[in-house]
């Protein structure tokens, strides 16, 4: 049997590795940083004094992929999230706040009370739903959405976080597929769930004991430097000063960023390509003296969708809240903690009428964080350069949510192309 190299410990290629250990190959999984997860991974926070997040995450119970990966880690247990299909919702423009609450079957029937759907939209404004479904792939997600509440106050909000891209620029097929894998199959489809206590705790601290149990090896701080390429096939790679050579029944992984995996595969495939145009994050996250109290359906929730303003999704875990504000390149010219303070009072409008007690006035303890280069910017134009996990190298497959998956960098879609590359390799047992 070969050896596996996996060469990056984020979502993908943590899932990779869980897909193939146990399969009687060698697996060994190399991470340049201190710890695996990328993205999706909690740090301990010496200014806020607790561990947070680096991001926060929404998943939907159509996710296969990632409760595929929770169910072989033994982590499907570590998720929480409301039983029925509810999303709190608040306009900071017009001081209104409603919770979305979809229906569990397939049939649309929630678009038929006022108390379940959108303030204000008309059910001809659903049209623009099969507009995003049939969109062409040079269609942009403003293109095919009617002027309207159901549009501002669900379809664009939902376009900016699930493809981390500005409405008027964002491919329309991207949000076409993410709505037909969740929206279109019904609200038993859009369940939210989110880790109860980390995202460390749930999909990579888990998946690091099982790999350790199935006899594969996780080592930090091995950067790739070098692959070195003979006839077609990669035939040893390079971490600084080591060399570590692949014989003929070994195979390889590259499930690094996409800017990484261009300037180590160029110089072997002149041809190659991959995204080169990102888009970023901005996460705030705000310590609390004392954990606020929510009611209703941000109790059930645990979350909330604010429009109207910066602040795009709150999240409120035990004494810490969490804005996470998407597409953020539009607001790279302000000072952080300028949004800081501007975010923090949206919050406050955003929460106070659904808490017992109001939040304080006063600034608390923060964190702020811009992830510069969050994501791939999801337009038509980078879309096309999305490589698909085969390469021009026998023994090489890629895996990345920047892969060719169908899908915008989530992780359910980084997820999907680690299983991939072990796909086309032929490593399953």
């Amino acid at each position: 049997m070969g050896h596996v190299h996996i060469i990056g410990g984020g979502m993908a290629g943590l899932a990779a590795a869980v897909e193939v250990a146990g399969s009687g190959q060698r697996v060994t999984l190399y991470e340049a940083g201190p710890a695996c997860g990328g993205r999706a991974r909690s740090y301990e926070d010496r200014r806020l004094g607790c561990r947070i997040d680096n991001g926060n995450h929404l998943l939907l119970s159509a996710n296969d992929a990632v409760f595929r990966y929770l169910g072989l880690t033994g982590a499907l247990g570590t998720m929480t999230g409301p039983e029925r299909p509810v999303f709190p919702f608040a306009d900071l423009a017009d001081d209104l706040s409603w919770t979305l609450r979809l229906s569990g079957g397939v049939l649309p029937l929630w678009v038929l009370s006022r108390g379940r759907r959108v303030p204000g939209m008309r059910i001809g404004e659903l049209l623009s739903l099969r507009n995003l479904l049939r969109a062409g792939p040079e269609a942009t997600v403003e293109e095919c959405l009617i002027p309207g509440a159901l549009s501002r106050r669900l379809l664009d909000p939902f376009s900016v976080s699930a493809l981390n891209t500005p409405s008027c620029t964002a491919s329309a097929q991207l949000l076409g597929n993410v709505i037909r894998e969740s929206l279109a199959r019904g609200g038993a489809a859009c369940l939210p769930r989110y880790p109860a206590e980390g995202m460390s705790e749930s999909l990579v601290d888990p998946a690091v004991a099982h790999l350790s149990v199935m006899k594969a090896e996780v080592r930090t701080g091995a950067r790739l430097s070098w692959l070195e390429v003979t006839d077609g096939s990669v035939t040893a790679l390079l971490f600084g000063g080591e060399r570590i050579v692949t014989g003929p029944e070994d195979s390889v992984i590259l499930a690094v960023t996409a800017p990484v995996a261009t300037d180590i595969l160029t110089p072997h495939l002149p041809r190659f390509q991959a995204p080169d145009e990102f888009e970023s994050i901005f996460n705030a996250h705000y310590r609390l003296e004392r954990a606020p109290e929510p009611v209703g359906a941000l109790r059930e929730a645990g979350f909330m969708g604010v429009i109207g303003g910066i602040t795009e999704w709150i999240w409120v875990r035990r004494d810490i809240v969490s804005v996470t504000v998407s597409a953020a390149n539009r607001y790279a010219h302000r000072d952080p903690e300028e949004l800081g303070d501007r975010i923090w009072d949206e919050v406050r409008r955003a929460l106070d009428p659904h808490l017992r007690v109001p939040l304080p006035p006063g600034m608390p303890p923060r964190r702020l964080v811009r992830e510069k280069r969050a994501t791939f910017a999801a337009t038509s134009e980078q879309e096309r350069r999305r490589p698909g996990a085969r390469t021009g190298l026998r023994n090489l497959a890629l895996a990345g949510d920047w892969t060719a998956t169908g899908l915008p960098c989530t992780i359910e879609g980084a997820m999907r192309s680690g299983a991939e590359a072990v796909r086309v390799l032929g490593l399953r047992a």
